[in-house]
């Protein structure tokens, strides 16, 4: 034995979990593979393809065959780097490209025919929430800081403190759009870059005051054209990277490239050739930024989306999912009647248990979000007590909801838009993550779980029993129990009828 194997014999082994996130982004896609050790996540590898999945979006915001086949291409060297992970050990999330794109669900599905992992895409609020996180957990900094990170199709900005953010935005505007917009022809012109940077100041109008409003300490720039444009403006000054970039050298950057006058020109170190061709457009939106925001100075940091969805996984595997604590913000927001949402949730749940592996309903989301929905499902009664289901869903699909991606809000809607009334099956939107049955049935629960709670009295209802048939529910109830509650017996005999819609029967006695 060497004397390397004896060093280890007494050395305690810690349970590892081994993580990946992948970010499909509108530039660039990147995978990072950790592992979570005592609490801290330790990098293992990275992985970048550079992609420009933006640049295939058209006018209609119909993704190109062109753009999509790149992305399929490079998702595919990514494959081998995942191959062996368990399901639940990656996370997979796509952003602005995939949000805007009509036909995104056509990359998804054929995505999945090489990854078997469902793919995210989170809402520009959820991307700039877990930006922060990202660059929360990998930097120390006191105070407020203002985080900046311009991507392919999007910008996310984002105020916080410590590990919490405050404020969160994202705007239409990246370096690949906007140098498509502006620079198509790969000219560097005075004009094109004043045009772009006033659309700049006029996307940035929206949020301006409010950012400003809040202030901050320090600001920081991540991801990969803030990285570059950081080093660029560097590159003349002693100690550069150790002072943040100023709109002074941003500037000095803008009239080299201006001087140089083409893209194809372009040889400046710190620029690589695959990002030279959409510089122009990332440095045009940092100056707007710049003007706009009166930033002072901007510090560069590593950390961006990827690793703010490891963090993520590694609170979700040790600590509270952030998804209940926004659930529980929301229920104080909209002032829940909570007795009447607990028995919603006690009802829903009984019968989920009973039912869920009949009905195959094997997703792990299907029970959290049935939680969440039975929890939620009147916050529109801040809106009128009529069409409480309508309203209710309108707020919850539109709703800033940290930790839940763009399907698990959507999905989340659905539930509660149809826990009463009729059962409009043209209105159940088509998931990727999730089948058409399942998601009728988690409606059919959550009905059940609202319908018999109606009455809205504590101990009201008894002990029954839930089965589960193929197509169907059966209710039993104690003899003679329903008979003397004429009302409510109505009501099931009504819900009877709601069921068909959704091909399913309801049996109660």
């Amino acid at each position: 034995m060497t004397n390397q194997e004896t060093a280890l014999i007494g050395v305690e082994s810690r349970e590892v979990t081994k993580v990946a996130a992948l970010d499909i982004g509108s530039n660039s896609f990147h995978l990072v593979v950790a592992r979570i050790n005592a609490g801290s996540v330790q990098i293992l590898h990275r992985i970048k393809q550079k992609v420009r999945l933006a640049a295939g979006l058209d006018s209609n915001n119909m993704l190109s065959e062109e753009a999509i086949n790149r992305g399929l291409e490079s998702l595919r060297v990514v494959a081998e780097s995942l191959r062996g992970f368990e399901p639940d050990s990656v996370r997979i999330v796509a952003t602005h490209t995939l949000r805007r794109a009509v036909n995104a669900r056509d990359f998804i599905r054929a995505a999945r025919e090489i990854l078997p992992y469902p793919i995210e895409i989170i809402p520009g609020q959820e991307e700039a929430r877990l930006i922060y996180s990202g660059v929360a957990h990998t930097s120390h900094h006191d105070g407020r800081r203002l985080i900046v990170d311009i991507g392919g199709g999007s910008t996310e900005f984002v105020i916080g403190e410590s590990f919490e953010p405050i404020l969160c935005s994202s705007l239409q505007m990246g370096c690949v759009s906007f140098t498509e917009r502006f620079f198509a022809n790969g000219e560097l012109k005075a004009k094109s870059f004043d045009k772009a940077i006033m659309a700049v100041e006029q996307e940035l109008e929206v949020i301006q005051n409010k950012f400003i409003r809040q202030g901050w300490i320090e600001c920081i720039g991540t991801s990969g054209t803030i990285k570059t444009l950081f080093n660029a403006a560097q590159r003349d000054r002693p100690n550069g990277h150790a002072v943040p970039v100023t709109l002074k050298s941003l500037k000095a950057l803008m009239k080299q490239l201006i001087d140089i006058g083409h893209v194809d020109q372009l040889n400046i170190p710190e620029i690589s050739e695959d990002r030279r061709a959409v510089i122009a457009g990332g440095l045009a939106i940092l100056i707007g930024v710049f003007q706009t925001l009166n930033i002072s100075g901007l510090h560069y940091s590593s950390a961006a989306l990827r690793e703010g969805v490891l963090y993520q996984m590694e609170d979700e595997l040790h600590n509270a999912d952030i998804r209940g604590r926004t659930a529980a913000s929301l229920a104080t927001r909209y002032d829940i009647d909570t007795p009447q949402a607990n028995m919603v949730l006690t009802t829903s749940r009984f019968i989920y248990r009973h039912c869920a592996k009949s009905w195959k309903l094997k997703n792990k989301d299907f029970d959290s979000m049935l939680g969440w929905a039975a929890t939620l499902h009147e916050v529109g009664l801040q809106i009128n007590s009529r069409s409480v289901q309508r309203h209710s869903a309108y707020i919850l699909s539109n709703v800033d909801m940290p930790g839940f991606t763009q399907e698990q809000q959507e999905l989340l809607a659905t539930l509660v838009r149809f826990h009463r009334k009729k059962i409009k099956t043209a209105e159940i939107p088509e998931f990727n993550q999730y089948d058409k049955q399942s998601v009728q049935r988690l409606i059919a629960i959550l009905r059940l779980g609202a319908l018999l709670n109606i009455k809205r009295q504590e101990g009201f209802l008894p002990e029954f029993e839930a089965r589960a048939t193929k197509q169907g529910l059966a209710l039993v109830f104690p003899p003679e129990w329903l008979s003397k509650r004429p009302v409510l017996s109505a009501d099931l005999e009504q819900e009877q009828a709601y069921w068909k819609a959704i091909d399913m029967s309801l049996t109660v006695s």
